[in-house]
């Protein structure tokens, strides 16, 4: 892979990360300012879960949850991908994260698009 091409994806993921940010923040904007110091990092850290969610998604949507391996000569056989497992990990994580912001809300999530849909990721698996 070109340098050029993985600096475009990063400045991508970037500018993902940012949109997400900021969309957050006004989910968030009511969280009382003597707690907004003690988590604007779980913002941004929710914001970069997001965006890392969605790619890791899009891959296992492509490849699939499992992969192959080789250990020596004979040794072989199907695992979970890394990918998969690193979505499940973050996957709960991120909910943590969300429901610890949610909770610090003075009247719940306002009823926004932007919440619904948060709320809606957090609490529905995906595809019901």
């Amino acid at each position: 892979m070109e340098e050029k091409d993985v600096n475009s994806k990063e400045l991508k993921k970037v500018d993902e990360t940012s949109k997400e940010l900021k969309k957050l923040k006004k989910i968030f904007k009511n969280i009382p300012k003597d707690k907004k110091n003690l988590v604007e990092k779980l913002i941004e850290t929710a914001a970069f879960m997001s965006v890392e969610l969605k790619h890791l998604e899009d891959y296992i949507s492509k490849y699939g949850v499992s992969e192959e391996y080789q250990n020596g000569k004979d040794q072989y056989g199907t695992k979970m991908s890394t990918e998969a497992s690193a979505y499940n990990t973050m996957v709960k994580n991120y909910t943590s994260i969300i429901k610890q912001l949610i909770e610090l809300l003075p009247d719940g999530l306002p009823g926004t698009k932007e919440g619904n849909a948060l709320m809606n990721f957090v609490t529905k698996p995906k595809g019901k």
